[in-house]
Formats: structure tokens, C-alpha cells, sequence
């Protein structure tokens, strides 16, 4: 078995693949999401349909490069902490 660290740098770990929200909410906000978006798409022009995409692309984006951050920061913290209980334990 291999460990954790070798399967994360082989790419056999995809945290952002496999993580799906349990928050009940999740669901029935991106069927809300969807429906808004049907609605939008009969209301704008072809040309105009278009570029609300694109700017719901760039959101996406956005939206994504943040989740990446703070699951970075997340890890280095953890890794700190972890750290902190290591070289402090003999102090209590």
C-alpha cells in the first residue's frame, strides 16, 4: 500500500473530484441556480444569454481559485498545528 504523500503527488488524490457537499442546502441551491438560469436564458438575446455565461464562468472561476486557496491554507495550518502538539506535548 502505498502512502498518503506518494498517492497525492502521483495524482491518485483529487480532493476537488471527490468532495461533494453534505450541506442539505447544497442540492436544492443549485437547482435554484439552474432554474434562474433557464429564466435568464429566455429573457436575454442569444448575444446577450452569451456573455451572462461568461460571466458565470468567471465567477466559477473565481469561486474555484478561492476554494484552492483555502484548502492550501487549510493543510498548512493543520500541518502547524500538528507541529504545535509535537513540540509542546512534554510541557503539560
Amino acid at each position: 500500500m502505498r502512502s498518503i504523500l506518494e498517492a497525492l503527488y502521483r495524482g491518485d488524490i483529487r480532493p476537488v473530484e471527490t468532495i461533494v457537499p453534505t450541506d442539505p442546502e447544497y442540492r436544492e441551491l443549485n437547482r435554484r441556480i439552474s432554474e434562474a438560469i433557464k429564466t435568464w436564458e429566455k429573457k436575454l438575446s442569444a448575444t446577450e444569454f452569451s456573455q451572462f455565461e461568461e460571466l458565470l464562468d468567471l465567477r466559477s472561476k473565481s469561486g474555484s481559485m478561492h476554494a484552492e486557496v483555502s484548502f492550501v491554507h487549510g493543510f498548512q495550518l493543520g500541518a502547524l498545528m500538528m507541529t504545535e502538539v509535537y513540540t509542546t506535548r512534554n510541557e503539560y
